[in-house]
């Protein structure tokens, strides 16, 4: 108090009124020091994720509380993100056990191409998601409007410093996860 008083009487700190964009600043950095968490959304019922253009959706992991909870709040936040411009979206898969991705591995409609330990889903550091239009959810790349929302998704992901699916060679439109390899990462976490 004595600092802020001297430098105020000497005119080094003038303190005024605050215009709508310091308030708004200041508000972000309250919100972001606050610690405010994200709850995740209710889970959808199972017969959602049962479509004949992805039948082994039946068996995905979706449970929020298997994944890593700081990339649970990204992964949130995120959604919020999505939702606003229009795109709200549904968890597809989360944490995927070695064997399951071993399985998705070897299945004729190549849906990953990374064996049993070489995913960040086993990691809880990778999720697949996927737009819903009016209550649905829509996995196809060939309907437009979803085409754009997985657009949406990796500008979106890519602004918040995650690594988008849509990027690679073999393409994941709905595939978002933590960058940096699997090593460093786990490291990181001891």
């Amino acid at each position: 108090m004595v600092v802020l008083l001297t430098l105020r009487l000497a005119g080094y700190h003038v303190l005024g009124e605050l215009g709508p964009q310091e308030y708004a600043s200041l508000r972000n950095i309250q919100l972001a020091l606050t610690e405010e968490k994200l709850v995740p959304p209710p889970p959808l019922p199972p017969s959602m994720f049962v479509t004949s253009e992805r039948p082994s959706l039946a068996g995905a992991d979706r449970d929020w509380s298997r994944l890593d909870p700081d990339f649970v709040q990204r992964v949130l936040a995120l959604m919020a993100r999505m939702e606003a411009r229009g795109y709200p979206l549904a968890l597809l898969e989360g944490y995927r056990s070695p064997e399951r991705q071993d399985s998705l591995a070897s299945q004729e409609n190549l849906v990953t191409k990374a064996k049993g330990g070489q995913s960040k889903h086993q990691y809880g550091m990778a999720v697949d998601l996927a737009p819903m239009r009016n209550g649905k959810i829509v996995i196809s790349e060939r309907d437009p409007w979803a085409m754009q929302a997985y657009t949406a998704l990796g500008e979106e992901a890519e602004a918040a410093k995650l690594t988008w699916g849509g990027r690679w060679s073999f393409k994941d439109y709905g595939h978002i996860e933590v960058p940096g390899s699997i090593a460093s990462l786990t490291r990181a976490k001891r």
